[in-house]
């Protein structure tokens, strides 16, 4: 049976397109056609560096039912496995936690340094026969997954076919090559997390575009309105929105977070948001930056983690910690007035008749640009697929 979507529609301009096809929200088929095009072939957010802050930090993500293992080695920089033993294939690491000495597997206790060298095998020859000939040590490390951090995100390319990530996202580095110096997760009350009853490029989308500020986040809009935004959808992997007004919270004796060094007057009160496709959204300003990764848990559902960052250590700076929880609360409450559109528009997608919609060709660019390049990337990944596996879709 065959099961692809014609996406021939999605592909033309913003002024004549139609959106995705309702089974690319609904579909398990269209469902794992993507999880192999679309998040295994491109550079995909599966945590933070924040998670695993010091050597020896471990931490498991379930990305799409495959298991893998976040880890800072010694050096401080950060790794990304298959979280399977070599041996049996058993979880390694089922729960955050310091790796003191080695990576053992909890079932016949082979080891792995923080850098996934295999370190040690006992009894595989026998007991008390820590080796054996034909067992190469070299060869049995864990598996390494593509990984890149950028602004604290921790990129993996599953497939391994991508482009660099810093030639891929280029265009976007160097737009926002200002904020290229440190920043530091806020701490407590930083993170927020949201469980959507919605497929995730619906996440994604509804962050593209400001369109529906005006009649779903009125207090945003009250200052920073519609028409004080614009379009960022020039570039094929990106797209999103910036404001000309952002307005930075103050303190009752008028104290504001500090400014991120040596930004230029655009930034005295503009911000930025943009989706890094598939699935991470960033926005920076002023005087912090914000992180957010799309987590798809099931064809219906998806997962958002949501991390705040500032110029400043917050452990050093204890006096704006009342700032911080404000800037949080404020984040917080207009990401959670997006919940319900996105469950609904998830709902309209059962609907039979719905053809995926037509986009306002001046408004709807970003979320357009979305839609075009989740269907390059479908359409690429046919293209790639083996004559066997194009004969057994047309039986």
């Amino acid at each position: 049976m065959n099961h692809r979507t014609s996406l021939s529609s999605v592909l033309s301009t913003v002024n004549k397109a139609n959106g995705l096809p309702n089974e690319h929200y609904i579909d398990a088929d269209v469902f794992n056609e993507e999880k192999r095009s679309v998040l295994f072939a491109n550079w995909s957010g599966v945590g933070f560096g924040k998670d695993i802050p010091e050597a020896g930090d471990a931490k498991p993500v379930d990305f799409l039912g495959m298991p893998l293992l976040l880890v800072r080695d010694r050096d401080g920089n950060i790794g990304v496995f298959q979280n399977t033993c070599r041996h049996r294939g058993m979880i390694l690491v089922d729960k955050p936690k310091k790796i003191g000495g080695a990576i053992r597997c909890p079932y016949h206790s082979w080891c792995y340094g923080l850098d996934g060298r295999l370190r040690a095998t006992p009894h595989i020859g026998g007991p008390g026969q820590n080796t054996h000939e034909d067992i190469d040590t070299e060869e049995l490390g864990l598996v390494r997954i593509r990984s890149h951090v950028w602004r604290d995100v921790i990129f993996v390319n599953v497939d391994g076919d991508a482009q660099d990530f810093e030639t891929e996202h280029a265009v976007l580095i160097d737009r926002w090559t200002e904020f290229d110096q440190p920043m530091f997760y806020g701490g407590d009350g930083q993170t927020l997390e949201l469980n959507l009853k919605t497929n995730w490029k619906l996440a994604v989308e509804n962050y593209c575009e400001s369109y529906h500020l005006p009649w779903v986040h009125p207090g945003l809009n009250s200052y920073s309105r519609l028409e004080d935004h614009y379009n960022i959808d020039e570039a094929q992997n990106f797209a999103g929105q910036g404001t000309v007004v952002y307005r930075q919270i103050e303190s009752d004796d008028r104290d504001r977070l500090k400014d991120f060094d040596g930004l230029s007057e655009k930034w005295d009160q503009g911000a930025e948001y943009v989706a890094v496709y598939p699935n991470v959204l960033l926005g920076v300003h002023r005087d912090h930056a914000f992180a957010i990764i799309v987590h798809p848990t099931g064809i219906e559902t998806t997962m958002e983690s949501i991390a705040l960052y500032y110029a400043e250590d917050p452990n050093e700076t204890s006096s704006q910690a009342e700032l911080r929880k404000q800037n949080a609360a404020l984040w917080s409450a207009v990401f959670e007035e997006d919940v319900f559109v996105v469950e609904g528009m998830q709902k309209g997608r059962h609907a039979e008749f719905f053809d995926g919609g037509r986009f306002s060709p001046v408004m709807d660019g970003p979320t357009h640009n979305f839609h075009h390049w989740v269907a390059t990337q479908v359409e690429y990944g046919r293209r790639k697929r083996s004559p066997f596996l194009e004969d057994a879709d047309d039986e």
